[in-house]
């Protein structure tokens, strides 16, 4: 992953559409990793040894979706007009990246005139526009957060991690529970039964 100096500095690679749109979209595989083996020939003809390195390890999907997302916006912030640096990134402009993302969203949010609005399951297609779904911009943007820390960027000057940026996704949960009738809401963990205590068995 780039260090927090090339993030600024490096140029773009690919079309930012494209890149914005994978960021979201697409979660690609592993990165396959092989080595080759190495073999060495004793002084008999006959005799042949062949010795092989392991293979390092392959990074996570995890690790991989979080540089596609660090170097996605690092292309945001270059197309930006003008041009911003992430040393002057703040909140703001994290908020200005996710509401562009909008544009490549799937997820189908009901406005309050749709006769579908908070219908879970609607019968009929309807006009209302696409979104990018709260889960998916909940966690680009802790990814984004871990990846700005990785790369060399101080704690308390995260703009990912703003006020800003936790109340408005916040309020994109509660508007699209409200708008498609479903909830966010983490579901409380049983607590597995309790065994009875010596003390009670004991009587």
């Amino acid at each position: 992953m780039s260090s927090f100096q090339d993030f600024e500095s490096s140029p773009s690679k690919d079309m930012i559409n494209t890149g914005l749109n994978n960021t979201i979209t697409n979660l690609t595989p592993s990165l396959n990793f092989s080595s080759a083996s190495s073999s060495s020939t004793t002084t008999s003809a006959t005799t042949t040894t062949t010795t092989s390195s392991s293979p390092p390890s392959t990074p996570s999907r995890y690790e991989n979706q979080k540089r596609r997302d660090w170097n996605t916006f690092g292309q945001y912030l270059r197309n930006h007009r003008p041009p911003l640096s992430l040393s002057r990134c703040s909140g703001a402009h994290v908020l200005e990246f996710l509401r562009y993302l909008d544009q490549f969203g799937k997820t189908k949010v009901h406005t309050h005139l749709c006769p579908f609005f908070g219908h879970p399951n609607p019968p009929a297609p309807c006009p209302c526009p696409l979104r990018q779904a709260w889960g998916s911009l909940d966690a680009l943007i802790g990814r984004l957060r871990a990846a700005f820390e990785e790369n060399g960027g101080k704690p308390e000057a995260n703009p990912f991690g703003a006020r800003a940026v936790r109340l408005y996704l916040r309020e994109v949960r509660d508007s699209q529970a409200k708008a498609r009738g479903i909830s966010y809401e983490k579901k409380k963990r049983k607590r597995p039964p309790q065994p009875p205590s010596s003390n009670a068995t004991s009587q």
